[in-house]
C-alpha cells in the first residue's frame, strides 16, 4: 500500500531544492516524476537511497563554494538535463527491478535481480562522479589519459583526494542500499557500490578526457554513459 504522506514530502523536497535553486524547475518537475514513479513501482526505500545522492550531491557542491566561485566552476543550479543524465539509468533499474527476490531461481527472477544491481551501481556511480568533482577540485588534479598536470576543472581530471571522496561516497551508498534492504547481503551491496562506482567514475574521467574535450560529446553524454556502465557492472556482480 503506498503511503501518500511520501509522495508529499517529495512534492515539498522538489519545492525546496527549486526555491534554493539547487535544480531549475523543470529539473525539479522531472526529480518529482522519477521519484513518484520510483514510488509506486519499487517503494519509498528506493527513493530513498537517490535523495542520499542528491543529498550528498548538493552538500559536495556547496562546499568550498567561495574557492569554486573564483575559479569559475561552482555551478549552482543544476538543470533538468544533469538530472537525467545522473538518474535516468537509477530511474529505469527501479521502474523495473523492483520485484528482486534473492532466491529466485526463474529467469525473470535472474532479471529482477540484474537490475537491483544495476540499479545501486548507477548511483554508486553517479555519487562517485559528482563527489571526485566537487571535492577533488581542491587538489592538483593531473589529465587521466596522460597524468599531465591540468588547471582544475579539466574535463577527465582526476586526483587522490577527488578519488578518495568518490569511493568514500560510492561505499556510503552500497551501505545504505543494504540498510534500506534494497540488497539482502552487506558485503555484496558494498562491493557493488565501492566497484561500480569507483570504475564508472573512472569512465567518466576517461570519457571527458578522450571525447568531451575534443567536444563529440558534451558533460550530459558523459555522465549517462558513465551511469550505464556503473550499472552493467552492477549487474554483472551481483548475478555473477
Amino acid at each position: 500500500m503506498i503511503n501518500w504522506g511520501y509522495v508529499i514530502l517529495l512534492f515539498i523536497l522538489g519545492g525546496i531544492t527549486y526555491k534554493r535553486k539547487s535544480l531549475d524547475l523543470l529539473g525539479s518537475l522531472i526529480m518529482i516524476f522519477m521519484g513518484v514513479t520510483i514510488i509506486f513501482s519499487a517503494g519509498v526505500n528506493w527513493l530513498i537511497l537517490i535523495v542520499l545522492f542528491l543529498v550528498m550531491s548538493l552538500l559536495a557542491t556547496k562546499f568550498a563554494k567561495p574557492y569554486k566561485t573564483a575559479l569559475g566552476e561552482y555551478e549552482e543550479t543544476r538543470t533538468a538535463k544533469n538530472v537525467i543524465s545522473n538518474g535516468l539509468i537509477a530511474f529505469l533499474m527501479a521502474a523495473f527491478g523492483a520485484h528482486y527476490n534473492p532466491v529466485a531461481v526463474n529467469w525473470i527472477g535472474t532479471i529482477a535481480t540484474g537490475l537491483v544491481g544495476g540499479f545501486v551501481g548507477a548511483i554508486a556511480t553517479a555519487t562517485a562522479d559528482t563527489l571526485a568533482s566537487e571535492i577533488g577540485i581542491l587538489h592538483e588534479p593531473r589529465l587521466i589519459s596522460n597524468f599531465k598536470k591540468v588547471p582544475a576543472g579539466t574535463n577527465g581530471a582526476v586526483s587522490l583526494l577527488g578519488t578518495a571522496a568518490g569511493i568514500v561516497g560510492a561505499g556510503i551508498i552500497g551501505i545504505a542500499a543494504f540498510l534500506l534492504g534494497i540488497i539482502s547481503d552487506p558485503l555484496v551491496s558494498l562491493k557493488i557500490a565501492v566497484i561500480a562506482g569507483t570504475i564508472g567514475c573512472f569512465i567518466d574521467s576517461l570519457l571527458g578526457a578522450l571525447l568531451e574535450n575534443k567536444e563529440i560529446l558534451n558533460n550530459e553524454h558523459v555522465n549517462l554513459l558513465a551511469t550505464l556502465c556503473g550499472a552493467i557492472i552492477g549487474v554483472i556482480i551481483i548475478v555473477a
